[in-house]
């Protein structure tokens, strides 16, 4: 029998279509690359992309060179622009404002065919760095009200570029769904002055079933609720709300977590396009007319990264209803991926 499941988060309603019942091995598809050429990314060719906001070397050479390890450009086809200003209009009962925003890269690696699940825990914990100081710089703009920093694995995924990388984009408003996790997440502490996502953590933790790796800091379970077959959350234990407070144990915590549970996708499921983001709070920021906006969410949210592979297609019954369908239970998506031998 098909069950209907929530998600607390969201309140999203999810089908769970267990008479369409798939193995993993259903799901094993090759992954196609993004076309060859030369690749802007790769070192030696920093003069194809505009010039950088941050780098790591190792050998002292200067900036837009050779001998780096990561490396932060502004996309050079930026989605939003950072130049200008917001220039709020209304037009009848419509509004708009400049296309106002940061759209950067984190050039993860320097070797073009090294894949996440297969980088150094090193050079893990450094892309997680980077993260929390992009983060950091740009919630010193007050232009912008929530960034999110997302993966795009493959052409299924979005990717453009097959050298390694994860994009960055700051905006000036809080997104739709981010404001609708805030709410209830706010609403849900209100009534019970303790965070979901804890309460979720705690759930989890207590069943099992659902649970894929987790350590004394970080925990990646299957949600409940899954809108993805094999769609894996990774959170930290202790309640923060925002990404930029992490330490330096979760720091290696998570990027031993995250390094895992991406090669237990990649083995089980052949490499399958992925995407992942980074949820954490928007500025807290006292806003005119809204000054108590989120008064709480210090206590009630928790920053939290989705991992979705993309194994199966958004149609026009999830657009037509917000619904989605997923053909494998989240129980046996936790266990297949649970029970994957990966090497350290």
């Amino acid at each position: 029998m098909p069950e209907l499941r929530r998600d607390p988060l969201s309140h999203r309603w999810v089908i769970i279509a267990t008479e369409r019942a798939m193995r993993p091995s259903d799901f094993k598809v090759e992954n196609p690359k993004p076309h060859g050429g030369v690749c802007p990314f790769c070192p030696g060719n920093e003069h194809l992309t505009p010039p950088e906001i941050r780098a790591v070397r190792q050998n002292g050479a200067g900036p837009n060179k050779p001998g780096w390890s990561i490396r932060v450009i502004p996309n050079k086809f930026p989605a939003l622009r950072i130049e200008g200003e917001l220039g709020r209009q209304g037009y009848g009962m419509y509004d708009k404002m400049n296309g106002i925003g940061a759209h950067e890269v984190i050039i993860e690696t320097p070797d073009h065919s090294l894949e996440m699940p297969h980088y150094p825990l090193a050079a893990m914990e450094q892309v997680i760095r980077s993260y929390k100081d992009r983060l950091d710089d740009l919630r010193k703009d007050s232009r912008f009200k929530y960034t999110l920093i997302f993966k795009n694995h493959g052409i299924n995924a979005g990717a453009s570029l097959e050298h390694p990388h994860s994009q960055l984009i700051a905006v000036p408003v809080t997104p739709k769904r981010v404001a609708e996790e805030l709410f209830y997440c706010r609403d849900y502490y209100a009534y019970k002055e303790r965070c979901l996502l804890c309460d979720i953590i705690s759930q989890e933790t207590l069943l099992g079933e659902r649970v894929v790796l987790q350590d004394e800091n970080m925990i990646a379970f299957v949600p409940y609720a899954s809108r993805f077959p094999f769609e894996v959350h990774v959170l930290p234990k202790r309640h923060t709300h925002d990404f930029c407070k992490i330490s330096d144990r979760e720091i290696s915590s998570l990027a031993y977590v995250l390094r895992t549970v991406l090669k237990k996708i990649r083995q089980a499921l052949g490499d399958p396009a992925y995407n992942y983001i980074l949820q954490t709070s928007p500025v807290p920021l006292p806003r005119p007319g809204h000054p108590e906006m989120w008064g709480t969410i210090e206590f009630d949210y928790h920053w939290h990264i989705e991992i979705i592979p993309r194994l199966t297609r958004v149609a026009g019954f999830e657009w037509g209803t917000g619904f989605y369908i997923n053909p494998v239970t989240p129980e046996n998506s936790a266990k297949y991926l649970r029970d994957e031998s990966v090497d350290d």
